[in-house]
């Protein structure tokens, strides 16, 4: 007897179903990408409970026949193919024919269509993968209803996540399909209400103002480049200075229309930012790339997110440099030098013998690779009654002496703890009402991270309340937060907490807060103390827990004996 044998074409269904189908979002995707390719103009999205209990997609678009209405969730079934020359040149969103294949095979489903110019059309239902009801049935365009996800596959639904981080897979999901496809209106709504009514725009810079509001849009530069010759142009927009974050968060890449994911091309983004910004700053940006249907090949993930490229060095030269001239077109604007890293403003400021705080500094190189083994312990204290200078240089690091020990302190780190601790505490904070509330309008995953934990972010100073349409208004904030910084601050508490992991302990997440908060909210470079304040900022740092270290774990001061100094200056 063979040990080989075929699989029986249920459990074919429920593989295949496993590699299309990861969670809830997985059949969101599918199924508004067919509606896209009805040529659908409004489409509706309803979801209960995170889509495990039934996700349901209505569309305006081209409708089926009752005969195709009974093809179309069957294996391999699709109008987008009709030989293999057509695999090479896909234009349509979907085309393998396993999307409904996969969905029915691990849910209920129930389909209701009508072609258009006819006034009866089809219902169909079905149950892990078998027809068990058809009638006629009035629709206009095409309407899914998928429910009980995995309800005979209980392995893979004891994964999914809960109702709240399912819920944001969704809205990720649609949230790009809707950016890209900003001629289509858009309706999200889970277990009854509405987080996004897009109605339909006139381009790419409307779409994104619907998402995101004005305020990021101010930020970010649009970018355009053409080539006929070899059918490519690449549009959208690219993160100015202010639009720079800490994390990655509102970065899209799409090709004809499809959301990819491609760490060749983001690294082509963020080779342009060299020099434009420090290494733990992140961009927005969003970028669509036009190329030939032959050029590039779709058909490399199940779920379609990666695609290869024929020609990946040309197109990774062409958005590098497109990135790259907008950022220096923009500082040229300036007439000055912007956003340079660290790292270049100290160069610029030390160049040649240049004079700061009335001081001359030696331009001469200084190999510095090798510390001394010994660094020596902090000084007992600072009188704080002893006027003193602090001498800068460039404009992060301040020096100053103490008991025969030379300090360089770095005032953003120490500032950053200071005010790390406070907010992480809650205690000695300094709140400030706002004359005017600030709106501030979130994309959709953000704005529901907000209202999941605005009571650990009123905790920390921020009186945030739910305002509907994805906006908060602030009333009040901690004095050390500036009023033009509450955006981009919400904006990154709400991406670190989409990422916060189920079960996390309130005190890791109030931590991992404050240590955003804190590093927004902290003295950047180009601002220079004066020494009172200095003085003031090396006091608060020695009532810190742990005033030698940034929230990060950098350090906050460098001490050096004159010991130390002569063995750098070799005149030991």
């Amino acid at each position: 007897m063979p040990r080989i044998k075929l699989l029986s074409e249920a459990l074919q269904n429920l593989i295949a179903a496993g590699e299309v189908i990861e969670r809830p979002a997985s059949i969101v995707k599918e199924l508004v990408e067919n509606s896209l390719d009805a040529g659908s103009t409004d489409i509706r999205i309803d979801i209960l409970k995170g889509g495990k209990r039934s996700i349901r997609v209505d569309d305006n678009g081209d409708g089926m026949s009752r005969e195709d209405a009974r093809l179309c969730f069957l294996k391999h079934a699709t109008s987008k193919l009709g030989s293999a020359e057509d695999l090479h040149r896909i234009n349509t969103m979907g085309f393998r024919g396993e999307a409904l294949s996969s969905v029915a095979a691990v849910s209920k489903m129930r389909i209701r269509t009508s072609e258009k110019g006819q006034t009866t059309g089809t219902e169909i239902q079905i149950d892990g993968g078998d027809v068990v009801a058809e009638k006629d049935a009035t629709s206009v365009g095409t309407s899914i209803e998928v429910r009980d996800l995995f309800y005979n596959t209980p392995a893979r639904k004891k994964f999914l996540k809960k109702d709240n981080t399912e819920l944001h897979h969704i809205v990720d999901v649609v949230t790009k399909l809707s950016l890209i496809n900003f001629e289509v209106s858009f309706t999200l709504r889970s277990d009854g209400r509405d987080l996004l009514r897009l109605h339909k725009a006139s381009g790419l810079k409307e779409r994104i103002i619907q998402h995101f509001g004005m305020e990021m849009i101010d930020t970010m530069i649009p970018v355009s480049m053409k080539d006929e010759t070899r059918g490519i142009s690449i549009s959208g927009f690219i993160a100015s200075e202010r639009a720079l974050r800490r994390r990655r968060a509102n970065q899209y890449l799409f090709v004809n229309g499809r959301p990819i994911m491609d760490s060749s091309l983001r690294h082509a983004i963020y080779k342009a930012y060299e020099g434009f910004a420090n290494r733990d700053e992140h961009p927005l940006y969003l970028l669509d790339i036009k190329l030939a249907p032959g050029s590039i090949d779709v058909n490399v993930h199940p779920a379609k997110r990666e695609i290869r490229f024929l020609e990946m060095d040309a197109l990774y030269d062409d958005i590098r440099d497109l990135t790259e001239n907008a950022l220096k077109e923009q500082y040229d604007s300036f007439g000055d030098k912007g956003h340079k890293a660290d790292k270049d403003r100290m160069v610029s400021h030390v160049a040649d013998l240049t004079s700061v705080n009335g001081a001359t500094l030696y331009s001469g190189k200084v190999d510095v690779s090798e510390r001394p083994e010994r660094m020596v312990s902090e000084p007992a204290g600072l009188d704080y009654k002893v006027q003193r200078r602090y001498l800068y240089l460039g404009d992060v690091f301040a020096a100053y002496t103490e008991n025969g020990i030379f300090c360089i302190v770095d005032h953003h780190a120490a500032h950053e703890r200071v005010l790390y601790e406070k907010l992480r505490g809650g205690i000695g904070l300094d709140v400030n009402g706002l004359l005017f509330p600030k709106q501030v309008r979130l994309g959709a995953k953000e704005y529901l991270a907000i209202l999941d934990h605005i009571g650990i972010i009123k905790d920390m100073g921020m009186d945030v309340e739910d305002f509907g349409g994805n906006t908060v208004i602030v009333r009040s904030v901690p004095s050390m937060i500036d009023e033009s910084d509450i955006s981009v601050i919400l904006e990154d508490m709400a991406t670190g907490l989409t990422d916060i992991r189920k079960g996390s302990p309130v005190e890791d997440i109030r931590d991992d807060l404050a240590k955003r908060v804190a590093c927004h909210s902290s003295i950047r470079g180009k601002r220079l103390l004066g020494n009172e304040q200095m003085t003031q900022l090396l006091k608060d740092l020695e009532g810190a827990d742990d005033p030698h270290h940034c929230p990060h774990g950098r350090p906050t001061r460098l001490y050096f004996s004159q010991d130390d100094l002569k063995k750098m200056f070799e005149r030991m």
